[in-house]
């Protein structure tokens, strides 16, 4: 293994380097190709790298914009695995063979991707269903490139890509990333999560899982006979209203966002179908989560937008954002009232809400405002959805439906919070004080005019105050007396009168022992306070 990863660490610094992305080429390479090196060094590093490339382009946050839309062009050409070798681990498993555990099963992939391979299948009830099984020590192929990755950073004198990030943060995310893909759990789970918040939906399906065949390198579901969202030609033929199949797309999406806090992070064409009437989504293992909090602030974000408050809405960036520096509040306005500036000459049908967030993603991060990343995975999935609205019915824009939306749902938030119980108690006691302020007021007026009322000015912590005052001159004044005694003494050293011990005056000797040990004691009672 050791001599294994020895020789793939040569394997990528020559790729690397070849195209640009190493201290080994000594000479410049083309900035404005840089993207396209990259994903060219990615394709001929393998399936490892590939699947590398396609987490890094749903990741706004680390790779800027110009290498984000390059490696979304990736695709997997992986070549099949033995059939033995996926039974092997389908065993290892779940201790049974796939022609034990099916009644049919074939053996020809439906995709041969880059980390797992989906195969059609039929359980013995005559269910129809899709297994996708990873492919055999994928997870640790993966490992091992991502740890020469990080070893390659280390080394320090790499040309990185253009990261957004500190490069070594940069792997810390990708191996994160990374681990949650490997765990079919992970989207099994997410399945079972998305199927909830959705249930009364009707508009709505997703498909379900066979538990039993499902585990962290397995995931069976329920095979799903439709056709994609954007085939507008079987829309057509099926007599399905394509303005109403777009309304609820959007509807679906927005959801996702200001109610559930948990939507789809790859909503392309070929992972959501119509089904039975219905929109189905597939493939789950990539999702974004909002917090409760970030999703409050968002719905806040979308009321300023409507509103077009500006104030709003830098409070909502100060709010959820990571201060990198200095912000200069006046260019913040600025900059965000420039936006507004823009967006209310503009119909709220030809405003794309993924643009317009990008816009005050950017605003934010040059006044030094670092947002979410969960935001960044958020605008990647509008850009998408609002790609594939766009086909299905052109004169649809998001945003039009997103701020009624917003603002209907903040509404209907509202009145749920509300105790009506509570509410009209309250409401009892506001008008029962309300009733009492005329009365109230005319007794007081009376009391200063007869010269009977008294004002009272409590000033806290005075006594404190002037206490430590009095320690502060006491100790002035002991400290003077010291000071003439050392004076006066040194003039009855310098007189030579009186008895004497060792040719000095004992009366000098004695005041300035005493003047020496009150000293000290000044010195010691100060050091106890803690006022030195």
């Amino acid at each position: 293994m050791y001599l294994n990863s020895v020789q793939r660490f040569k394997e990528i610094i020559k790729i690397l380097a070849f195209y640009g992305f190493g201290h080994i080429v000594d000479s410049k390479f083309n900035e404005d190709k840089a993207p396209e090196n990259l994903r060219k060094a990615f394709e001929e590093l393998g399936p490892t790298f590939i699947k590398i490339g396609q987490i890094l382009s749903t990741r706004p946050d680390i790779l800027s914009a110009p290498y984000i839309k390059e490696l979304s062009k990736l695709q997997d050409s992986v070549p099949e695995d033995n059939f033995s070798d996926i039974n092997k681990i389908f065993f290892e498993e779940f201790n049974i063979s796939i022609e034990d555990a099916f009644l049919n099963f074939n053996r020809k992939p439906l995709a041969s991707a880059s980390i797992s391979q989906v195969y059609s299948a039929k359980l013995h009830n005559n269910e129809e269903v899709i297994v996708k099984i990873q492919r055999p020590e994928i997870k640790e192929k993966m490992n091992m490139d991502l740890a020469i990755l990080r070893k390659i950073f280390t080394l320090g004198k790499i040309k990185t890509f253009d990261t957004l990030i500190d490069p070594k943060e940069a792997i810390d995310e990708l191996i994160n990333a990374t681990n949650l893909e490997l765990d079919f759990n992970n989207e099994k789970e997410n399945i079972k999560k998305f199927k909830y918040f959705n249930k009364n939906l009707k508009c709505i399906y997703v498909p379900n899982t066979i538990d039993k065949y499902c585990s962290s390198k397995i995931i069976t579901m329920e095979k799903i006979h439709g056709f994609k969202i954007t085939d507008t030609k079987s829309l057509d033929k099926l007599n399905y209203d394509k303005k109403d199949v777009a309304h609820k797309l959007a509807i679906s999406i927005l959801k996702q966002i200001f109610e559930d806090g948990f939507f789809h992070g790859d909503p392309h064409p070929g992972n959501i179908f119509i089904y039975e009437g219905k929109i189905c989504y597939i493939d789950f293992g990539i999702m974004g989560t909002l917090s409760s909090d970030l999703k409050n602030y968002l719905n806040k974000a979308m009321v300023a937008v409507a509103f077009k408050d500006v104030d709003k809405l830098i409070s909502v960036l100060l709010s959820i954002g990571i201060k990198k520096g200095y912000i200069n509040k006046n260019n913040l306005f600025e900059d965000i009232n420039y936006l507004f500036d823009i967006y209310l000459s503009t119909p709220l049908k030809n405003i794309k809400m993924s643009t317009m967030l990008q816009e005050v993603f950017e605003c934010a991060n040059r006044n030094n405002i670092s947002l979410p990343k969960e935001l960044t995975m958020l605008i990647r999935s509008l850009i998408i959805i609002e790609g594939i609205l766009e086909k299905i019915d052109p004169n649809i824009q998001i945003l039009d439906i997103a701020i009624p939306y917003v603002e209907n749902n903040n509404k209907i938030n509202f009145f749920k919070n509300i105790d009506l119980d509570e509410l009209i108690l309250n409401s009892y006691k506001t008008v029962e004080d309300l009733s009492k302020i005329p009365t109230k007021t005319v007794q007081l007026l009376n009391s200063i005019l007869n010269g009977r009322s008294k004002i009272q000015l409590n000033v806290n912590n005075l006594d404190k105050s002037i206490n430590e005052l009095n320690r502060m001159i006491n100790r002035i004044v002991f400290a003077l007396i010291i000071s003439s005694m050392i004076i006066g003494f040194s003039f009855i050293l310098n007189s030579n009168i009186g008895p004497k011990f060792y040719d000095m005056p004992i009366i000098g000797i004695l005041g300035y022992l005493i003047a020496a040990f009150m000293g000290f004691w000044l010195l010691i009672s100060i050091i106890k306070s803690g006022k030195l």
